[in-house]
């Protein structure tokens, strides 16, 4: 009996886990506490290695918050969704209670430790926040420009690491927010139309104009050569002391062409292969280019 007790223990703590891990979105989160550790990394002069790490968990809570909360105002549509109904809330795994107690540590225990390291970090983390909760996600529900408002907090994150570095929010840090602002539009239009039949039977707007035609793949494009266009910038020394090299802009160049080659490929064959080939192309743009940069500061 003891060793079915014991079983069963361990199978729960391994739910609640799990669970807890699908509401703040751990992937997500690691990836976005990496992209800010390479602003930190960008604007600081010499490392604070106590920063980095108020800067990582910080940042984690941030995101976990706005997930947690996000998974709440959507509950209902999650249930839909074949991709999301087994996630905690819908599932009935937890409660609306639990998921809301977490979330709101979440936001203050965030929050707090961003404005330890500075005041304009906790505002912009404050920020990330409110869209992501308050605008973003109710707007799915209403308008394709829903992706428009979510790519403001979705930038913030490389953006964050240079403010917590230097404590202020120049050119630099907006180029920064930029280039991350322009690269969602393909990302997120990709993911869109790889799971545009489930968005819509939930009833979600994630494709421009809401058709799954040639002309949401000309706006991918189009905002894939505005993001091209922002991450090679920085070799025309027009963004303060965030400069890069012209061997690196060429690197960061050809791996914008290699997003772009997958979005004229999907144009073509309007095929969900491509637009996933695509979706993988930009997360390893978004992964790979802030580590050119940071390598690119370390080589001046």
């Amino acid at each position: 009996m003891s060793t079915v007790s014991t079983i069963q223990d361990k199978t729960s703590v391994k739910t609640l886990f799990s669970d807890f891990k699908q509401l703040t979105k751990i992937g997500l989160s690691v990836s976005v506490v990496f992209t800010s550790i390479t602003g930190y990394l960008l604007g600081a002069t010499e490392i604070n290695y106590t920063t980095i790490l108020l800067l990582a968990i910080g940042g984690y809570f941030m995101v976990g918050a706005s997930n947690a909360f996000n998974q709440v105002i959507e509950k209902d549509i999650d249930a839909v969704m074949k991709r999301t109904k087994n996630r905690p809330l819908p599932s009935g795994r937890m409660s609306v209670s639990t998921a809301m107690i977490i979330a709101s540590f979440f936001t203050v225990a965030g929050l707090s430790i961003l404005y330890s390291i500075n005041p304009k970090c906790a505002l912009f983390g404050a920020v990330s926040i409110f869209l992501y909760t308050s605008a973003y996600t109710p707007l799915k529900a209403v308008t394709p420009l829903a992706v428009f408002v979510g790519a403001i907090p979705g930038a913030i994150p490389f953006m964050l690491g240079w403010v917590a570095a230097t404590g202020s929010f120049g050119i630099e840090a907006g180029f920064l927010f930029m280039i991350q602002f322009f690269w969602q539009f393909p990302h997120f239009w990709a993911i869109g139309w790889l799971q545009y039949e489930e968005y819509n039977k939930a009833g979600l707007h994630m494709l421009p104009m809401d058709k799954k035609d040639k002309g949401a793949i000309v706006q991918i494009i189009f905002y894939t050569c505005i993001m091209i266009l922002m991450s090679v910038a920085p070799v025309l020394k027009v963004t303060g002391n965030f400069y890069i090299y012209p061997l690196t802009a060429v690197i960061i160049f050809l791996l914008g062409v290699l997003m772009l080659w997958y979005a004229f490929k999907l144009y073509k064959s309007e095929d969900n292969v491509d637009a996933r080939k695509l979706m993988l192309a930009s997360v390893f743009y978004i992964t790979i280019v802030p580590i050119i940069y940071v390598v690119d500061k370390f080589l001046h």
